[in-house]
This record gives C-alpha cells, structure tokens and sequence, in this order.
C-alpha cells in the first residue's frame, strides 16, 4: 500500500474508526473474543456476508462487544469524572481537571462508537439481502434484527452528541474504497433529529421485542422498554418534556407481563440484587459479563479501596452525602439502603463519619455487608438504563412542564426516595420553586445512580436547558463544591466558556479530514 492509500485509509479509520468484522464463529452463544476478528482494510464485508440469518445475528452481536470494551474507556469516564462526585487516581486526570487537549487520543477520539454506528448500518442497508438467500430468515426475525440495530445506531449518537456535541452523520456502511471518506460535522440539532428518526422508526415497525428466549438477553440486547427509555432520555435532552413523559408512561405503564418494574421493597438486599446477581426485573438494559463464560472485565478493580491505580472513589463532597443518608436511615430505619454496602463503602465502616473518601460498593461487593469480589468473579454487568432512571426521568419531565404537574414528580421522586428508607423528600409542591425541585432532583439521581455514567450528563442537562438558564447553580456552583481535582479559579474560568463543557475533536481526524472542525474552545 503506497503512502496516499494508507493515508486515506488511516483517515476514514480515524474518522469512523470503521474495523470490518468477520466472525469466527457466528453462534450468538460464544464470547466475544470468539466472536471477533478484523479483515484487511482493503476487504469488503458485504463480499463475505448477508448469506444467513446466524450472519446478521452475528454483526449484532459484535456492537454489544464494541460497547462493553467502552465501559472502563469511555462509558464510565465521560459520564462520571467530569461532574466531579467521582476521580480516578490513575487514568483520566485531564478529563476531570478539564485539561484535555486535542492531542489526547484516549479521550478525545471518537472512533469507538463509530464502530458501533458501521455495524448497525450495515445491518439496516444489507439485513434483506439475508432475507433473501435464507429461507429460514422470516421477514419478522429481520424487522427485529433491524429495529436492534436503529437502536445501537441511535444510543451510539447519543453518546457522541453529548461529548462532542456536532459530529459527522454516518447513515450508510463504508464498504470501499470509492465512498467518500471526507465528511464534516451536523450540528447537534440535526444529530438528535436523526436519533429520534432512529427510535420511531424501530418502534413504528411493530418488530422491536418485548423479550427473548434467554433471560440474559431480555436484559443485555436493545428492546422496546430500551427504545422507550432512551427516546425519553433525548427528549429531555432537547427540552421536548412532554414528548419525555409519554415515553416514560408507555414503560411505566405498560400491561405487557415483560415490562421491566420498579423494585420497591425497601430492603438492602432487594436494592444490591439490581447489581449483583444483576439482570433484575428492574434492569432495562445492561451490558453483560459471564464469568462461566470466561467473561471478565476491570470494573470491579477499577473500583477497589485495596487498588493502588485506576481506582475510582467518590469525592469528599459525595463520601458526606452518603454518610448523611447513612445516619439517617440508621436513626430512623436501621436499613442502609444504597447507602453502606450498597453504594458505599469506606474503608473502616465503623469509622465511616469520619471518612474522607468512600468508594463505590457495586460493582466489588459479592452481596451486602460481605466479602469483596474476588478476581475469578470479575463480570458484573454494566447498566445502561433502570426503571428508577426512567422514574426520575419523568419527574423531570413534570417539573418543566410547570406547577400543575408539580405534586406528580414530587410523589415519583419520593419512589426511589422511599425505597432507600428515607422517608418523603422534604419538598411542599404547593409551596416550592421550580430550582428547588430540579435541585431536589438532580441530588436524588446523583445518590441512586452513583458510579453508573450518569451524574455528568446529568450537570450538564440541567445546566444547559433554557439557554443554560441553571448553568450557575447546577453546573458551576456544583463542580467547585464537588470536583477538587483542580483549583477553583482554574474550574470556574474554563467552565465560563459553554464549547469546553465538549471535547476537542482529535487531532489525528482534523489533520486528515479537512472537513472536520475543531470546537473553537481548544483552537
């Protein structure tokens, strides 16, 4: 290969980050590193696939590879660290201190997800084919397959729009080298249109499933409670709240025996088993680890007091809000609900008012109030989306839609507040502001959600809305009370800037597209 095709090869990688899959072995029940293995850049894969339904089964199964080598690379740092709650003592510092450069390529490269987005539009475009050369592959197994694929495509965007705000728009596979590899940026606007094009259109071809055969899979592939979920996640993020909680009610208030539930008995127990065994009924759509499967990922490592590096723990702020629920609920309930030993641990429990720091419980504890995980049991799962997500979500969605709607997201925010053994959240609906309800809000998720990839996302949405109406109080205000990994004057004099609450696009993708433009905060 001479230095121009290399060079435009490297440029398409770097911009889709496109690897053309092939699959060793094409059952859906083999792991991933079965499942996976590249072609030369120069080989196409609609040359090699789209004989078989086992085929297109196979691709998909290769997006949810893709996301589950996200987790400890992009899931879980781009959600969490920037808000401040959590920090790591190894990687990702500049990600929490708000030093990233164009040059960091372990944060500022997008590629991953375009993976993610070449697979499922290879599905979408080439799925018939399939159809068409098996006569097995029924017509509903490939609306399926299809409708599975628009929602990886679309929560792949998602992720995108929320890091990097305006992105290139790739609807169509690259399959050779006759495509233009050359593609600029949409705006963000034009981005979430096309996601929620995404979800319709999965849901409006009737095929989206409610379930699958296996248990594990009811949980770990996109359904029509993961389509529900995620379409009200970007309703609220374009400010569409009334649209958000009709998409809220068509899971909440599904009569469909397979719709995911609220776990409401207010015991520890019953609040760890959503994390460990994991796959609960209130589980909407996790990524799976399984250990009998040689399945084993770095999260419960990455969490670990007795881990020296990469270790994620809450910050001081976060570690006192946690002990202050834990005296709460030891003075009135005596049940630690998510609290010790079900979000939090810290060191010397029997010191915890003490603690400076705590770390997140869930993903290293084997069960409550026991042993840590040992190295053989390494595979809990990652959740994307839960009811009680779904639950806030909707009382978000209430709040913005004004005071007559009010005593509703006070009673659903008392849901998961109740299930913790905390009692009603002290709010009169009657007598309230529309702030002290979001800020009410936005502390609930940040207990619940702790270490799931949420509480950026979170800031930032409420910060941003009505032209970043909130952006003092939800945003700045809270990262100088709850991010020390930098100074104060350094934090409030970036985040005046709204481009730098986005990542740089890397520079690798600008040097080889021309299209490409760089976020004027790190020109």
């Amino acid at each position: 290969m001479d230095n121009t095709s290399r060079n435009r090869y490297k440029s398409y990688l770097h911009l889709l980050s496109i690897c053309l899959l092939s699959f060793a072995m094409l059952s859906s029940q083999t792991s991933c590193t079965e499942w996976l293995e590249v072609y030369p850049q120069n080989e196409q894969v609609s040359d090699y696939y789209w004989s078989s339904k086992e085929e297109v089964e196979a691709m998909l199964n290769g997006c949810y590879c893709y996301y589950r080598q996200m987790v400890p690379s992009a899931l879980l740092p781009l959600g969490e660290l920037r808000a401040g709650q959590m920090f790591s003592r190894g990687a990702y510092g500049s990600l929490q201190e708000f030093r990233v450069k164009e040059t960091d390529k372990s944060i500022a490269n997008w590629g991953p997800f375009y993976e993610v987005i070449n697979v499922a539009n290879a599905v979408i475009v080439h799925a018939d084919k399939a159809l068409a050369n098996d006569d097995t592959y029924d017509v509903n197994m490939m609306k399926a397959h299809k409708a599975e694929a628009y929602f990886l495509r679309a929560l792949s965007y998602f992720y995108l729009v929320r890091n990097w705000r305006d992105v290139p728009l790739i609807l169509k596979p690259y399959e050779d080298d006759s495509q233009s590899y050359h593609v600029g940026q949409s705006s963000e606007s034009e981005v979430i249109a096309q996601i929620k094009k995404d979800i319709a259109t999965a849901l409006e071809s009737g095929a989206a499933k409610e379930y699958f055969n296996k248990a594990w899979e009811n949980k770990g592939r996109g359904t029509r409670w993961a389509l529900y979920a995620l379409m009200a996640d970007v309703c609220l993020w374009s400010e569409d709240y009334a649209t958000a909680e009709t998409y809220c009610d068509m899971l909440l208030h599904s009569s469909s025996p397979f719709a995911p539930t609220l776990l409401k008995t207010p015991s520890h127990a019953s609040w760890f088993s959503i994390f460990n065994p994991g796959n609960s009924n209130e589980s909407i759509f996790e990524l799976q680890w399984d250990e009998e499967e040689d399945q084993l990922n770095s999260l419960p490592y990455l969490f670990d007091n007795s881990s020296s590096s990469r270790m994620y723990a809450y910050s001081k702020k976060m570690t006192e809000m946690f002990i202050e629920e834990i005296n709460y609920t030891r003075q009135h309930m005596q049940e630690e609900v998510r609290t010790l030993y079900g979000g939090f641990y810290c060191n010397n429990p029997n010191a915890y008012v003490s603690a400076e720091t705590g770390f997140c419980w869930k993903y290293f504890g084997s069960g409550v109030l026991t042993e840590k995980r040992t190295s053989e049991h390494y595979d809990p799962n990652f959740i994307v989306y839960r009811v009680a997500d779904v639950v806030l979500m909707k009382a978000e969605a209430l709040i913005l839609q004004g005071p007559n709607r009010w005593a509703e997201a006070v009673e659903l925010i008392n849901q998961t507040h109740n299930r913790a053994n905390l009692g009603d959240v002290e709010i009169d609906p009657d007598n309230t502001t529309e702030f002290e309800l979001l800020e009410c809000l936005l502390d609930e998720r940040a207990m619940e959600f702790a270490g799931e990839g949420k509480a950026w996302y979170d800031m930032l949405r409420f910060a941003r809305r009505n032209n970043y109406r909130y952006k003092e109080a939800f945003l700045i205000s809270r990262m100088l009370d709850f991010n020390k990994q930098a100074s104060t004057s350094w934090l409030r004099s970036v985040l005046s800037d709204n481009n730098a609450l986005f990542l740089p696009v890397w520079e690798d993708e600008l040097e080889n597209n021309p299209l490409l433009v760089q976020n004027t905060y790190y020109k």
